[in-house]
C-alpha cells in the first residue's frame, strides 16, 4: 500500500527561537558517555508538551507523543546527543595533564586548540612545542597524542580537574549570513530538529522520539533505545560530511559525500545499514511532491545510529537523513541554515504521511 503524499499540514519552521536553542545545544559539553548538560536542556523542551517522558539506564531519553486514529504506526526517530571530544587520563602536576581521544578525532587538528574542560568548564589548551623549537623533520610528522597535553595553567584550575573528567572543544555557535558555525554540530543539528517534531508532532503517528548516547563511540544509546521500543520502523536524524571543497588535482570532485546547499541528504546505504528501499523512496516522493530539494547520501563509509536501530528484535525497517556540514570532528563544523529548514521540513510531512498500511509491501 503506497502511503499519501498529499499533505494539507504546515511544516514547523525555523526562526529565531529555533537559533537560540541550537546555539544552547552547541556551547553545551556532551562528550560521549557525560551527556547530561545536553540531556538536561532536551528535558527543558519536551517536558510540557511530551505525552511520556523517560531517561534510561543509559541516559537515553525517550519521548512518546502519541496520535489519532487507529492502526497507528509506531515511529521511533533517533538524534544523538554526544559530540567527540576528550578524556583527562593522568595529571602531570604544574596544570598539564595527560589525555585520551574520544571518539573519531584527527589527532592532525587539535595542536593549540582550546578547550573545556570538566563539569566546571575549566578554560585550556592543547600544547605543542612551538615552531622555533621543532626540526623541519618533525614538522613532517604527526604529533603523538601521548606527547600532547592540557594545559590549564599554575594555580587552582588545575584542582578543579579531575581524572575522567571530559573536555570539549572551546569553540561557540556563531551564524555567519547563511550558514551555521560552531563544534557538535554533528549532531545537535539533529537534536534541535527533533526537539521542533516532538513540539509540533503530526497526530497520523506515534512519534517515538530517542535522544541517545554514545553515538560516538558505536550507537550503544540508540541499541538500547530500539530494543526497548520496539518500533514499526525508525530514521536516524543526523549530520553527515560534505566533502565539497574543490578537488585537489583542479579535476572534478567525484567523491562528495554530500553538498551545502542541496537539501536533506538521504541514505541509501553506508558502512553499517543497507536504508530500507520503501523508506529511501517514500522520502524521495515527499521531496518531490512538496518541492523540497535533497539529495542521495553517497554509498561508502561512516555510519549513522541506524546501524544499530536496524538489527534488534525481528529486525527494524530503517533508514538515516542527515543534514551535511563541513568539518565534521574538528573544533569548527559548518553547515547552511537552508539544508536544516529542510531537513525539519521533510521529516515533518513524511511523518504526516505515513499510512498504517505503509509496511504491507514487501521490501
Amino acid at each position: 500500500m503506497e502511503p499519501s503524499i498529499e499533505f494539507k499540514q504546515t511544516a514547523p519552521e525555523i526562526g529565531a527561537e529555533q537559533i537560540q536553542l541550537l546555539q544552547k545545544l552547541l556551547n553545551a559539553s556532551g562528550v560521549s558517555g557525560d551527556e547530561g548538560e545536553v540531556r538536561a536542556i532536551v528535558l527543558e523542551e519536551v517536558k510540557p508538551v511530551a505525552d511520556e517522558v523517560k531517561v534510561d539506564s543509559l541516559g537515553n531519553v525517550l519521548v512518546t507523543r502519541r496520535g489519532k486514529g487507529e492502526n497507528r504506526l509506531r515511529v521511533m526517530l533517533d538524534a544523538h546527543m554526544d559530540e567527540v571530544g576528550f578524556i583527562v587520563t593522568a595529571d602531570d602536576g604544574d596544570g598539564l595533564f595527560q589525555f585520551s581521544t574520544v571518539g573519531g578525532i584527527d589527532v592532525r587538528q587539535i595542536v593549540g586548540k582550546p578547550v573545556l574542560i570538566g563539569k566546571d568548564h575549566v578554560p585550556g589548551v592543547i600544547g605543542a612545542r612551538a615552531i622555533h623549537l621543532t626540526t623541519a623533520e618533525e614538522r613532517r610528522r604527526v604529533i603523538p597524542l601521548d606527547m600532547l597535553r592540557m594545559d590549564v595553567g599554575l594555580g587552582d584550575a588545575g584542582k578543579q580537574v579531575k581524572l575522567g573528567d571530559r573536555a570539549v572543544f572551546a569553540s561557540r555557535f556563531s551564524q555567519v549570513g547563511a550558514s551555521l558555525r560552531g563544534k557538535a554540530l554533528d549532531d545537535r543539528l539533529g537534536v534541535a530538529t527533533l526537539i521542533e517534531l516532538v513540539k509540533h508532532a503530526p497526530e497520523q503517528t506515534d512519534l517515538l522520539a530517542v535522544f541517545s548516547t554514545q553515538e560516538e563511540v558505536g550507537g550503544w544509546g540508540a541499541k538500547v533505545a530500539a530494543f526497548q521500543l520496539n518500533p514499526d520502523l525508525a530514521i536516524a536524524v543526523d549530520s553527515t560530511p560534505a566533502y565539497d571543497l574543490p578537488a585537489w588535482d583542479d579535476g572534478e570532485n567525484t567523491i562528495y559525500n554530500t553538498r551545502l546547499g542541496a537539501g536533506p541528504a538521504i541514505y541509501t546505504m553506508d558502512r553499517a545499514t543497507l536504508s530500507d528501499p520503501r523508506l529511501v523512496r517514500f522520502l524521495a516522493q515527499t521531496a518531490e511532491a512538496n518541492q523540497i530539494p535533497f539529495q542521495y547520501r553517497q554509498p561508502g563509509g561512516g555510519g549513522t545510529d541506524a546501524g544499530v536501530i536496524h538489527m534488534q528484535k525481528e529486525g527494524i525497517p530503517s533508514v538515516s537523513v542527515s543534514v551535511p556540514g563541513r568539518y565534521a570532528h574538528t573544533a569548527f563544523g559548518l553547515a547552511r541554515l537552508s539544508d536544516w529548514e529542510n531537513t525539519l521540513k521533510l521529516l515533518y510531512l513524511a511523518l504526516a504521511g505515513l499510512s498504517s498500511g505503509f509496511l504491507d509491501e514487501i521490501r
